[in-house]
């Protein structure tokens, strides 16, 4: 922070000053709704304030002691608050606005030393997590315990063993990295983790589309068995079933253009008009399903295992690295038409494998991207007519008519994306 504005009268501080008032007003505003908390608006707001001003003579003075022995003075004073008080049972034990407050005194800290728009961000998402606390509370309890130790899986999975693992090529054709295949175990676990977790969570208060919608984040392939076989026992929730179905299934290009984003970046200008197209000509037909479906119709949560489990990662894994090598062997003994043969193959029980096998080939300059293209599009629509077969023998005729207009739409879609590619 300049020191110029002591030679005038101060005023120039006054921004950061308002900012850090303004800082403590909105942490505080959450806290006085509890009114077992020992501190409120008018302290949240005073303590920010005297965090700036704590910062500003620390920096004239040059001495850093100051801002630390503001810290704990208001430590001190927030927990003195509280075991000079005896707390009913439903009364705030403290702890979370003793924290709260000292993250606001730090917060006006870091005004002061020109970091206005980190604490702000940070003010607001404090603020949002004090005040979802019955939310959060929900979450965690609606989570088994066998969702939690494979959310714990996935953690060590991803910051414990994916940073120890070389980095380099190995094996024919170069085309197997340790940390490359684990980094596409973790991106495809987290996605699916994401969408499992948000299936568990949402319910049934949102409807079909949130079903499918999270169903397809999770396994489109897992989410059509389940409704096929919800829609044969069910004639009532036939409507039901076939719009999950296409929904989940549409979801899956979506799924396709985030995993391409992170992967292989360079494709998405020739990528994103073929999945594109498919998505928008489903979507017509999902939203007249959708219109026609009887809204009093019970909704039905499938039951899916988690993906962040550590032998499905391990599974996955195992199954990427099988088909990259033989992905580039095709290349190389058949060119293209051997990778197709590969992406038909292979996108019948998992689009990812095969998708992330391109994308890697496609990054070390063994393929170009209209041969990429073409590779992801007939997994997508090999997968597709996997999932018509399951519906057809699983779920019977009734259920397979409602469906096929679903995913002839998008199928083709994604074929006149090919054809103006």
């Amino acid at each position: 922070m300049e020191t110029g504005f002591l030679q005038g009268n101060g005023i120039e501080a006054l921004p950061q000053f308002l900012t850090s008032l303004a800082i403590g007003l909105l942490i505080g505003l959450e806290r006085e709704r509890n009114p077992s908390a020992k501190a409120g608006l008018r302290t949240f707001a005073l303590v920010a304030v005297l965090g700036t001003l704590l910062a500003l003579l620390s920096d004239k003075t040059g001495s850093p002691w100051l801002v630390i022995a503001g810290l704990a003075a208001i430590a001190a004073t927030i927990i003195a608050a509280y075991l000079n008080d005896t707390p009913d049972e439903d009364d705030d034990p403290g702890t979370t606005t003793v924290v709260a407050l000292l993250l606001s005194y730090c917060l006006g800290v870091m005004v002061w030393f020109e970091l206005s728009k980190l604490a702000v961000m940070l003010a607001i998402g404090v603020t949002a997590l004090l005040y979802f606390k019955p939310e959060l509370r929900g979450i965690s309890q609606k989570l088994m315990r066998r969702d939690l130790v494979a959310v714990l899986q996935f953690a060590v999975l991803t910051f414990i063993v994916l940073p120890i693992l070389p980095n380099q090529n190995y094996g024919p054709y170069d085309a197997f990295n340790p940390h490359q295949a684990w980094l596409m175990v973790v991106l495809i676990s987290g996605i699916s983790l994401a969408g499992y977790a948000a299936l568990h969570v949402v319910g049934t208060r949102y409807g079909a589309p949130l079903l499918g919608m999270f169903g397809g984040l999770t396994s489109s392939t897992a989410t059509t068995l389940i409704y096929a076989r919800h829609g044969k026992s069910n004639l009532a929730a036939l409507n039901l079933a076939a719009s999950v179905i296409v929904i989940a299934s549409m979801v899956l290009p979506l799924r396709l253009m985030a995993v391409s984003a992170v992967v292989a970046r360079g494709i998405l200008p020739s990528l994103i008009p073929v999945l594109a197209i498919g998505l928008l000509f489903g979507l017509v037909v999902a939203l007249y399903n959708w219109h026609k479906m009887d809204k009093a119709t019970e909704l039905f949560i499938p039951e899916t295992t988690n993906p962040a489990e550590l032998h499905t990662a391990v599974g996955f894994g195992l199954l990427y690295v099988a088909v990259l090598l033989i992905s580039a062997w095709m290349v190389d003994v058949a060119g293209s038409q051997g990778l197709y043969a590969v992406a038909v193959a292979s996108g019948l029980t998992d689009v990812d494998a095969i998708v992330l096998s391109s994308l890697r080939l496609f990054n070390l300059g063994q393929l170009n991207e209209h041969q990429t293209v073409i590779a992801i599009a007939l997994a997508f629509l090999s997968n597709l007519a996997f999932k018509y077969g399951m519906v057809v023998f699983i779920g019977g005729w009734a259920l397979a008519r409602q469906v096929a207009i679903g995913f002839g739409a998008i199928a083709c879609g994604m074929l006149f994306g090919l054809l103006i590619l």
